[in-house]
């Protein structure tokens, strides 16, 4: 069995269709704070004008988008210029594949190595194992509990507020 190869890459507004498709899929949409039955023009229009501080990379195995990660910036708000939010989604064929460390990996290293971001934050639903499991592997810690955070199939659910600190960046001390 040959290796899986998973390439991550800037999104590109070509990639509209195969977003779509990620987000079409229940498992992606029950473990993220998008709505389900997503308009395609709506990706078209999000990946052809992304905001100012939006950085919108994919995972592409073969010719297939199978994952999309988005980090986005703080840039007009000066005491927030360190930080970053994260928000995610994988293809359902795709969990448990490695497709989200892959772009956690690229995430990360863009926020250390190019963008000198101190601190990466994101909202999981806090039955959503897998997700969080992923992201203490990347260093986030669970800051806190958002009751009745997000709505999903019917009911209210609370979200962990995770985070990250880099951990090359001493924190400067209260005391």
């Amino acid at each position: 069995m040959s290796e899986l190869i998973i390439a991550i890459r800037r999104a590109e507004p070509t990639d509209a269709q195969d977003v779509y498709e990620i987000y079409s899929n229940p498992r992606a949409v029950w473990g993220t704070f998008q709505l389900p039955y997503p308009s395609l023009e709506e990706w078209k229009k999000r990946l052809g004008q992304p905001p100012e501080g939006a950085y919108l990379l994919v995972a592409q195995v073969e010719d297939a988008v199978v994952g999309m990660l988005g980090l986005h910036t703080f840039t007009g708000r000066p005491r927030r210029r360190h930080a970053a939010e994260i928000g995610m989604g994988v293809h359902d064929a795709w969990q448990g594949r490695g497709v989200g460390g892959a772009l956690m990996q690229a995430a990360v290293d863009l926020a250390d190595n190019w963008l000198n971001l101190r601190r990466l934050e994101l909202q999981v639903f806090v039955d959503n194992e897998p997700a969080i499991r992923l992201y203490a592997r990347f260093g986030f810690k669970v800051e806190g509990t958002l009751i009745d955070y997000g709505f999903r199939d019917g009911a209210y659910i609370d979200a962990f507020s995770m985070a990250r600190l880099r951990p090359d960046i001493p924190a400067r001390s209260t005391a």
